[in-house]
């Protein structure tokens, strides 16, 4: 069994986003980068299934040099080994389709990602591998087994749950629940600085999308306090104020 899990380089949740180049590009001065948990999640998984030799994990993202201490954390949680395509990621359509050539040229039994990044949560590299590599994908699942070549996998739908039984290989993009991120321990982190890191260049591919702008969220509001024994001045303001009623 060898599985290929797609991972990205994201932004600590905790960063004060900013942008430089009149807004067109990110500005990474004192940015903490972290592996995207959602590719946590289905490295977690990809270890689980492979277990007791049970196959091989082997890890790739999309980035340049920079990248590589996040990629080095995911072979300390335990993946066997790596692939860094050496390119900008700027958008999931050269993303997917820089991780689809690879894999065409060293397939794999089962392609695990992240249910979206938490930078840009467009939810759509899982998608796009399954079409360019012409084999099944399932989005934001929530359980994956394997039986022999037979993957059965629940997502969640609206007013229930989905069950798919799905033959190798495919595309899944995993979501929470399908396995708890894990910690990587003393041994895993010493045995990272010698598993393989391949370093591959990027192909030439038609460019589709370009950045005009970002715009950050308008700062939030004053917030006016109203005692609770005084819901008429509540109803007021709602009226007068916010006139949503």
């Amino acid at each position: 069994m060898k599985i290929l899990v797609c991972i990205s380089n994201v932004p600590d949740t905790t960063t004060k986003i900013t942008f430089t180049d009149n807004n067109t590009q990110f500005n990474t001065a004192g940015v903490q980068f972290i592996l995207n948990p959602y590719d946590e999640i289905a490295l977690a998984r990809a270890i689980e299934l492979t277990d007791d030799g049970n196959g091989s994990v082997t890890v790739i993202n999309v980035g340049e040099v920079s990248t590589e201490p996040t990629i080095r954390k995911a072979l300390a949680i335990g993946a066997t080994d790596a692939v860094r395509i050496n390119a900008h990621a700027h958008d999931a359509w050269f993303t997917a389709f820089q991780i689809a050539e690879y894999i065409k040229a060293n397939p794999f039994d089962l392609i695990l990602t992240g249910r979206e990044s938490i930078d840009y949560n467009g939810s759509k590299v899982a998608g796009m591998l399954g079409e360019l590599l012409d084999i099944p994908s399932v989005s934001v699942i929530k359980k994956l087994n394997l039986d022999g070549n037979v993957a059965t996998v629940e997502r969640e739908i609206e007013g229930g749950k989905e069950v798919l039984t799905i033959p190798l290989p495919f595309v899944a993009g995993c979501a929470e629940g399908v396995a708890e991120p894990k910690i990587p321990n003393m041994r895993g982190i010493m045995s990272a600085r010698t598993k393989p890191l391949v370093v591959v260049e990027a192909v030439a591919v038609e460019t589709l999308s370009e950045v005009i702008s970002f715009e950050t969220p308008a700062p939030r509001g004053q917030v006016t306090l109203i005692p609770s024994t005084d819901p008429a001045k509540l109803v007021e303001l709602l009226h007068t104020e916010a006139k949503v009623i």
